[in-house]
Formats: C-alpha cells, structure tokens, sequence
C-alpha cells in the first residue's frame, strides 16, 4: 500500500467517519479524536488486505462474503489469459491490468471464493452492439464472489435484445465494490433469477456514448442501467434478490433503472443521483420492498416510480433538489437485518463524487 492510499484512507475513514460496524455518523462522530488516533495507529503498523474486510449489507449475510480470501493472485493482461483465470476453479484471485478487449462475452460459472479485480486504471472493453455478441461478463450459479476496481465499458445502448455489462444470474453472497460501470448495450448491471445477499458500494454507473436507435427492441434511447429481476412472471425470485446499494452514483447519461426492482428487499442508502437525461430514477415493480435512506436526488426527473404490484416503499431522509416528479414512497419497507453506518445526507454528495468508481490502489481496503 502507498503512502497516497494510507492518507486517502484515513482523509476518507475521518471525514465521513465511516466504518462499517454498526454504529451511525453521529455516534461516530462524538469520538473522532480517539478514532483518528487509532486509525493512525492501524494504519502505521500494517496493510489490511481484503480478506479481512468485512462485506456491508446484505452481503454481510448467509455467512458473509470474503471471494478469494488471501489465495495467492494470478495476474492477467490479455483476453486469453483473463478467460482462462475466469474459468479456472483453482484460481481463487485475478489481477487485471491495462485494458482488455472482451472479444467473446465472459462466462463465469459454477464456481465458489473468488475474487476479480483491477490495477489502477484497469478496464474491460466490449465493443459488440449486436444481440448476441454484445455483453462483458455472465456470472452464474456462483457463491462467495468479490469484484472490485474494475471498469466495464460498453459500446453503447442500443436496444437489440443483447447483454448488459455483466449479469449476476442465481449468484448468492457477491460483494461488488469500487467498480464503474458505463455505456452498456442493453443495460449496465443486472442482477436475476433468485441471485440473492449483494451488495454494491461505491460503485458508479453512466453513459458516456449517444445511444443507438432503431434496435429491433424498439427503444430509442435505452439508456437504462440496472434491472433486479427480469420478468414479473419469475415468480422463483421471491423471497430473493436482496440486494444494498450503498454510497453509489448513477451519473449522468443515466435514462431509467436506477434500479427497477422486481421482488427482493431493496436498500438503496447514501447515493447520488444526477443525471438530468432521467425518465424515473428508482422504479418499484411487482413485489418490490425498497428502503430508500439518505440519498441525494439532484437536477432528475421522478426520483421514485411507483409502479404496480409493490409491496412497500420508504423514504427517509433523503434530499431533492431542482427535481420533478414523485418523491414520495407508499407504505412500510421491510427493516434490515444488518447494521450499517450513515452519513448525514448532507455529506453525501461530496462523498459519493470523491470516491465512487475505479478509486482504489487495488485489492485492499479502504473506508469499508
């Protein structure tokens, strides 16, 4: 660890006081003297590796989430050999570095403890619009996975029927942390089929490119980020897809799905919403259980879409400015079954902007 990530840290840990164990801002905040000599002190004597982090959320449940744990890495530079870490069961950590073109979609199956994440500056790149072809990584059928540092870049939205940047389908106990997600030809970041105990922290998600028309789809502008749940006759999702976003930014460029959510317990806590292309933000479907605290909603449009079919929605301390549209929810979201650390609403934009995305040194911790 550089001494620039130390003084990060600790610039991050102290400002926003934040570390996940259970204790709010303003307890936090009380003791900062003391805590700011203690992570002084933590940081002087030793790197904490990400093994030791503990995943917040819903990821923290059903045992936790640790991926590949301090296995030794295996580091990757090229396709080939990025494709055959993927698929190996016996590599437990990847390192990527530089810039990978995805030439053929990822296909990461079956497999339990593993972590994926980037260098500085490390990214996968796709550049396929078509339906088929189109789309970074598929994670299926897997447990216990860490993804982090990493930027998935897309062509572009282009409503074909294709792939998102990457998929979590029937994944349990996936801690995705400090990743950027842009310019996905369907979609950024879906998460389907009873995938369930995820987490997103510190995660940004947008559009740099024009989005395409005339897909066969029939959308012109299909700019929409995240899906939870694929269909409202999946039925099986019940009970499932809970997922924490946490300290995440859906930046500009961003036009629906901020998520829409189908089914699962929702907690959306600390982000920033800013993208003034915006149809809805957060959109509440058929059976969806949304708890959204503390976020930021600035300059879009119907920051809460309530749809039919919900369950409950709550909205709680969160702050709207220059919006238009619904900012209200309906009804008692369900109460988490974990603790986590708030910042006060106004630290969160600051925050967010600062150290959402690619921002880490590598796979080590930081105010998590």
């Amino acid at each position: 660890m550089k001494t620039t990530f130390k003084a990060t840290f600790l610039t991050v840990a102290l400002s926003s006081a934040f570390a996940l164990t259970g204790c709010g801002h303003e307890e936090l905040s009380n003791d900062l003297t003391e805590q700011e000599t203690s992570i002084k002190n933590s940081l002087a004597q030793k790197i904490i590796p990400l093994a030791d982090c503990i995943a917040p959320g819903w990821a923290s449940q059903n045992g936790g989430t640790t991926g590949g744990g301090t296995a030794a890495e295996t580091t990757v530079s090229t396709y080939a050999q990025l494709k055959a870490a993927i698929e190996n069961t016996s590599i437990k950590v990847i390192k990527v570095t530089g810039t990978i073109t995805i030439t053929t979609r990822l296909s990461f199956q079956d497999q339990t403890g593993k972590t994926l994440y980037g260098a500085p500056g490390a990214k996968l790149v796709s550049t396929n619009q078509t339906k088929d072809g189109s789309g970074i990584i598929n994670i299926k059928r897997c447990n216990n996975i860490i993804i982090r540092n990493l930027i998935f870049e897309g062509p572009g939205a282009y409503d074909t029927d294709g792939w998102d940047n990457a998929i979590l389908d029937d994944c349990r106990n996936v801690w995705i942390d400090h990743c950027e997600f842009r310019d996905g030809v369907d979609g950024n970041f879906d998460i389907k089929n009873k995938s369930d105990y995820i987490t997103v922290s510190y995660t940004k998600f947008h559009y740099l490119k024009a989005p395409k028309p005339g897909g066969s789809g029939g959308t012109d502008d299909h700019r929409f980020s995240n899906l939870i749940g694929s269909s409202d006759t999946a039925t099986t999702d019940a009970g499932k897809l809970n997922v924490t976003f946490v300290r995440c930014w859906w930046a500009p460029g961003c036009r629906e799905r901020m998520p829409r959510v189908r089914f699962g317990k929702i907690h959306i806590l600390n982000s920033y919403f800013n993208s003034s292309v915006s149809n809805k933000c957060i959109a509440a479907g058929v059976q969806a259980n949304i708890l959204v605290e503390r976020n930021v909603f600035e300059n879009v449009k119907e920051p809460i879409n309530l749809m039919s079919g919900f369950t409950a929605v709550t909205q709680t301390g969160s702050s709207f400015i220059n919006v238009t549209g619904n900012t209200s929810g309906s009804g008692t979201a369900f109460t988490p079954p974990y603790s986590i650390a708030k910042l006060n609403v106004g630290d969160v934009k600051a925050d967010v902007t600062a150290n959402a995305g690619a921002t880490l040194s590598g796979n080590v911790c930081d105010a998590f």
